[in-house]
């Protein structure tokens, strides 16, 4: 007999995962299950017609598409940033400061803390302490910028911390300097901890409250699932398993997730095995619900607007000059070879942040070395962000079966990218920058993901810019090296069937007989629109397992946060 439908969506369009059906107009969902898909007719053979107990939804001509899964998202500390001193929305150093004044004249007590302001509002991406001390008074303030790369820091910060001139500054991080030593109060990279060790620390029920909140707003942008890209005590960031382990026993969450481990900076080669399995035993504690920690993330270099990015050859002065610097690599090299085969064997998927050519390269080496390992079990690797790719690498990831994460929404010229990177990486390698359309025409499977607190999480964001290659809403920018971008199936595709498989999701991430009912109805089918208003279309309702988890007539449907596209990147 066939299936008893409980949900029954019809007079629509479909997008299976891999592409906008050619006739499908309608989906039957039973038991959380998709259990057919067609048109009206052969839905109702499959199923029978709709019962006295089913739902029934007329998508009047809208798009259903599976539920996207982020690949590269941080909502804990999205959520986190949100319920705080959020100044993502923020645009312009005098409404920075005058919200940051606001904040501080409504939250009496000690710190300061938050983040979200934009390097490109400052010369050279690095603000003063003096104009922080101004907003703030003499309080200890510490505010990470939108990239999540640097920190800028009151001057009571500084003296808490004891950093002054004759602070070295650490292997991993650096500190912004006036000619005389005196920090000037930003902090790059490692060098955020030196302040950040001082931060209070935040309760279980902030990390609770957040991850509530990030949750619910995924949700809202049709996200059923994500990578987290950090668990783990990073940069004053809490360890967040515990956090997604209550709220599943709670039955709170209801994204599908898997938690990519941190893997910890300051070891050594001869450490390898131990620090493998202690991640091996988190993993296994963790278990398999709907919070799984199966992937590791590895930090490889830093990001290209403060030079930590990892280059092949030096960066340029303003004079196209070379300054000898190739940026920072976290991990050492002989380290990762090490590393990353271990992890392999170990049975990990691996995760990689890479911005520059060199780190690229050196994951690629690494990858390349697990794969000829007979120890190999075959990991579902991934490279993240993806910013300069030497074009000789570009057909590796297709031969070493490695998938490339991409932030689509930082691929276009904005004010990040043309004061802050094109000039400090010369024309040649300003070329090789997000190449997602050659890495696709190469044969290599392509994810996406946000970065979200660093860009909007909105899925819709990013796509508009992986199609057009300009900031969304602005089609009178030239587009960004547009021999790369990709087509909406493409994008659209790797939002869903792509990511959901990074994440071995296997039955998600897809529209068929079988699948998870993860599903996103949107506003309109996209396919309809012109390319320049992809970045419009907005989600209706989102549900995981047929169940409802966001419907816009119940919350804000347009909270969708800020929408800069300057990069940077966890």
């Amino acid at each position: 007999m066939p299936p008893d439908a409980d949900l029954l969506l019809h007079s629509g369009r479909v997008f299976t995962g891999s592409e906008r059906h050619p006739t499908a107009t309608t989906v039957a969902v039973a038991g959380g299950r998709v259990v057919a898909v067609g048109t009206a007719g052969e839905v109702r053979a499959a199923v029978g017609p709709a019962g006295p107990g089913t739902q029934v939804v007329d998508l009047a001509g809208r798009l259903l598409v599976p539920g996207l899964t982020d690949a590269h998202v941080h909502p804990v500390m999205g959520g986190v940033e949100r319920l705080g001193c959020d100044l993502t929305g923020v645009s312009g150093q005098e409404a920075t400061l005058r919200h940051l004044a606001q904040r501080a004249a409504a939250t009496p007590g000690d710190w300061i803390v938050g983040g979200g302001w934009a390097m490109a509002d400052y010369p050279g991406g690095t603000p003063r302490r003096e104009e922080l001390d101004a907003a703030v008074g003499d309080r200890p303030a510490y505010l990470v910028n939108r990239d999540h790369h640097g920190a800028w820091v009151s001057s009571a910060a500084l003296r808490i911390a004891g950093v002054d001139a004759t602070t070295p500054d650490p292997p991993d991080g650096r500190i912004e300097r006036d000619p005389d030593g005196t920090p000037t109060g930003t902090l790059h990279e490692g060098a955020m901890d030196l302040v950040g060790r001082f931060l209070p620390p935040v309760t279980p029920e902030t990390l609770a409250a957040g991850l509530a909140e990030g949750q619910r707003y995924l949700h809202s942008l049709g996200v059923t699932g994500w990578q987290d890209a950090i668990v783990g005590d990073y940069a004053g960031h809490a360890d967040t398993t515990d956090t997604y382990l209550a709220a599943q026993a709670a039955g709170l969450l209801t994204a599908r997730v898997v938690g990519a481990l941190w893997w910890p900076r300051g070891h050594a080669v001869e450490d390898v095995p131990d620090v493998v399995a202690g991640l091996a035993a988190r993993r296994d504690a963790v278990g398999a619900g709907r919070f799984r920690a199966t992937t590791v993330k590895i930090m490889l270099d830093g990001v290209a607007e403060n030079q930590t990015a990892s280059m092949l050859s030096p960066y340029l002065d303003r004079c196209g000059c070379s300054t000898g610097r190739t940026g920072l690599s976290h991990l050492d090299r002989d380290l990762l070879l090490t590393a990353v085969p271990a992890l392999d064997a170990a049975g990990f998927d691996v995760h990689v942040h890479v911005i520059g050519d060199r780190a690229a390269r050196d994951a690629l080496d690494a990858i390349a070395v697990a794969r000829s390992a007979p120890a190999s079990r075959g990991g579902r690797h991934h490279l993240a962000h993806l910013q300069v790719v030497h074009p000789d690498d570009v057909g590796r990831f297709a031969e070493l079966d490695v998938s490339a994460n991409a932030q689509a929404l930082w691929a276009c010229d904005d004010a990040q990218m043309s004061e802050l990177t094109t000039p400090f990486l010369g024309p040649e390698r300003a070329a090789w920058q997000y190449p997602f359309g050659g890495l696709l025409r190469s044969g290599a499977r392509l994810v996406m993901g946000s970065d979200w607190p660093v860009s909007t999480p909105d899925p819709w964001q990013a796509i508009s810019v992986a199609v057009t290659r300009q900031p969304p809403g602005e089609p009178g920018v030239a587009p960004f090296l547009p021999q790369h971008a990709l087509t909406l199936t493409q994008a659209l595709s790797a939002y869903t069937a792509g990511s959901a498989w990074i994440n071995r999701h296997e039955d998600a991430g897809v529209v068929r007989p079988g699948a998870v009912a993860d599903l996103a109805v949107c506003s309109v089918d996209p396919f309809d629109l012109p390319a320049h208003a992809l970045h419009e279309v907005r989600v209706e309702t989102t549900l995981v397992g047929g169940r409802v988890v966001h419907d816009h007539t119940d919350s804000d449907h347009l909270d969708r946060g800020s929408v800069p596209t300057a990069g940077g990147h966890r």
